[in-house]
């Protein structure tokens, strides 16, 4: 199987956090953290840079079987949060393949596009408006429905609409239309 988007990090006030004893890489000053491996250029757009991810093969296989890529090679702005390859193999047993089967499409767009918010979100945004929101904050996703991100001991979560939680590994993984953060999990409408 094959994985889909990228790691999420933080950073607030220009320091890396911990998170669960490991640190969070923090893209800073232009510079963006290695995503699978692979440099991701700020300059490129999130399709050109996620398909060089080893970590999100599978994404980059639903983003096409779902045609998406043309939409996430536009100008966006987007807020995309990619989950790795491990995270779409924590789905039960043969998910990924009826995904992708063409009757599916409808399906696979569905969790894609939940995936991924308007506008370009860095985590010092996403920060602002959890502490505007006590703590938390909705994100409506271009699926249409909500996600929550929080943070607990240092570390970044979205909660999706049944209740399923995934970390944001790495943050701020900017493209030039939007912004990469990847996650463990894929998050379900």
């Amino acid at each position: 199987m094959t994985n889909i988007l990228t790691k999420f990090s933080l950073s607030l006030a220009g320091a890396a956090l911990l998170a669960a004893g490991a640190p969070i890489v923090a893209a800073s000053m232009g510079a963006n953290p290695m995503v699978g491996g692979a440099a991701m250029y700020p300059s490129k757009d999130i399709i050109d840079n996620a398909v060089h991810s080893k970590d999100h093969t599978t994404l980059v296989a639903a983003v096409k079987a779902a045609g998406l890529v043309d939409t996430l090679k536009g100008p966006g702005p987007f807020t995309v949060f990619a989950p790795t390859n491990e995270a779409f193999a924590k789905l039960p047993a043969g998910t990924v393949d009826t995904l992708l089967k063409p009757e599916n499409k409808a399906m696979l767009t569905k969790v894609l596009t939940y995936h991924v918010v308007p506008g370009r979100l860095t985590a010092k945004d996403i920060a602002a408006k959890a502490k505007m929101g006590g703590g938390k904050a909705v994100l409506t996703t271009v699926e249409g429905e909500r996600l929550t991100a929080w943070e607990k001991n240092g570390a970044w979560y979205l909660t999706d609409a049944k209740g399923g939680t995934a970390k944001i590994t790495i943050a701020n993984v900017m493209q030039s239309n939007g912004v990469i953060h990847v996650v463990d999990t894929v998050l379900m409408p």
